[in-house]
């Protein structure tokens, strides 16, 4: 990405848009992001640009996009929820990316996730599938990046699991605990995005971290990190995810998917590509440990709920 030049990320006030946004910040990058909440905070105080991701206004989506020379697209749903499906994503995407066209933009950097696949029988994991072939089949170039399980300050998986750590006497894993996953910490994630903006070619690279884990031993691990003395114990996957329903209940949330957890267990989070992530699960952990998991963070309200709703 050439310095001076301009970026566009989309949800750059969310999660891994965020990460992505800094990364082209340090390097000189002007950046403006499309978001459906402009009305949240911005963490970067006004150093980005601001503009709506409206999928039903296609002409002000490729004004938004005039001038970029790339387009980094964060944009999918983790679950459906009223009019919002998995399919209503991909056609949006479709929209996103005509809309690039349109704008003459030179390259997309899509985020997808390890193992998606269009014949996938897990709906998410197929809905990433096609997404992907949207990309791919565009006249834009493109660079696809197949992240794991993506951790960092602010995410939903570590720092929940951490939370609920903190304050029930047990917690449930399902099945045996054995299937594996491989974290990516979210800044490696960006940095790996913002090289393969500078880049030509089509690509489609997995994006995982150097430590693997069992569930099992990941769980454990967060455990020891934030001195819980909740038991860890295995349950069905049915119950599991009962349990995990009941939890939603009470913090008005969607915990755990019964797509997340079939992905989990088939060892999806994990790559055969070599690791790409740099940072130490572990050592990122000692770190952040005393702040980890002290509040819920929720789905619902940061993509789903309205401000001050």
């Amino acid at each position: 990405m050439t310095v001076g030049g301009l970026a566009v990320v989309t949800g750059a006030f969310s999660y891994s848009g965020r990460f992505i946004a800094r990364e082209l910040l340090a390097r000189g990058v002007r950046v403006r992001t499309l978001t459906g909440h402009p009305e949240r905070h911005d963490p970067f105080e006004g150093r980005v640009e601001v503009a709506p991701l409206d999928f039903a206004d296609p002409r002000q989506l490729a004004a938004s996009l005039q001038g970029a020379q790339t387009l980094y697209n964060t944009y999918w749903v983790r679950f459906p929820r009223g009019a919002i499906t998995f399919e209503s994503a991909v056609r949006n995407t479709e929209v996103l990316l005509e809309a690039a066209r349109q704008a003459s933009v030179r390259r997309v950097v899509h985020l997808s996730v390890t193992h998606a696949d269009p014949a996938s029988p897990l709906p998410y994991y197929r809905g990433k599938g096609l997404v992907e072939e949207v990309v791919s089949s565009s006249p834009l170039s493109y660079a696809i990046v197949r992240p794991t399980l993506v951790y960092g300050v602010g995410d939903i998986l570590i720092n929940n699991v951490a939370w609920m750590l903190r304050r029930f006497p047990m917690f449930a894993l399902f099945g045996d605990g054995r299937y594996l996953v491989q974290p990516i910490y979210a800044g490696d994630l960006a940095q790996l995005a913002a090289d393969l903006g500078g880049g030509t070619e089509d690509d489609v690279v997995d994006a995982a971290g150097p430590d693997m884990y069992t569930w099992d031993a990941l769980v454990a691990t967060i455990a020891r990190a934030v001195s819980s003395r909740a038991r860890l114990l295995h349950l069905p996957p049915t119950a599991a995810l009962l349990l995990s329903r009941l939890i939603g209940c009470l913090v008005r949330d969607v915990v755990l998917t019964r797509d997340e957890m079939a992905g989990l267990m088939g060892n999806l989070l994990v790559s055969q590509q070599p690791a790409l992530g740099q940072t130490s699960f572990p050592a990122w952990l000692e770190h952040h440990a005393a702040r980890l998991g002290l509040q819920y963070a929720s789905e619902l309200e940061r993509h789903f709920r309205s401000a001050g709703s």
